[in-house]
């Protein structure tokens, strides 16, 4: 009896290891498997986590372009406001120049206009005196333009935008 039970328990470590050896084969396909899987998954995240590092390179290229771009017509902005205000203190110095001098011209042709309502009214008490022009002199809207004092105090126009260019 004792053969027949060490016989069959024999057997059933054998039939229990072939068993065993079936499951540990599956274990190791199931673990080989998963490994492959795994490894797969990876791969597919490496590659995931490449493209968007290379569109965020991408990304940080376009931004650096378009800053450029912006940085370039800032300081293209800039010089021309310096270039304006720079063009607009010299149009004011200009301004404040010739408003002097009409200023100036104005005031002289106050005092020649005083002078000669002044002569013109000693001219109507006194009428023995008058003038007598050379035949060289030359008249102009019965002023003589020779007497420089005398068209100086003529109403015409002084100046002309052109006259104040420099």
């Amino acid at each position: 009896m004792a053969s027949s039970s060490g016989t069959s328990s024999g057997s059933s470590v054998l039939q229990n290891s072939g068993s065993e050896e079936d499951l540990q084969q599956l274990m190791d396909q199931r673990k080989r498997k998963r490994m492959i899987s795994n490894r797969e998954s990876a791969r597919r995240s490496r590659m995931r986590k490449q493209k968007h590092l290379d569109d965020l390179m991408g990304q940080v290229s376009n931004l650096r372009k378009e800053n450029n771009q912006i940085l370039t017509s800032m300081n293209v902005t800039t010089q021309h406001y310096l270039n304006v205000g720079a063009e607009n203190s010299i149009l004011r110095a200009q301004l404040s120049e010739l408003s002097r001098r009409l200023e100036s011209l104005n005031e002289i042709i106050a005092v020649l206009d005083a002078n000669n309502n002044c002569n013109e009214l000693v001219m109507d008490h006194n009428e023995s005196y008058s003038f007598n022009f050379a035949q060289n002199d030359i008249m102009l809207d019965g002023f003589n333009v020779t007497n420089s004092w005398n068209y100086l105090s003529a109403n015409h126009p002084i100046m002309t935008a052109d006259v104040l260019q420099y």
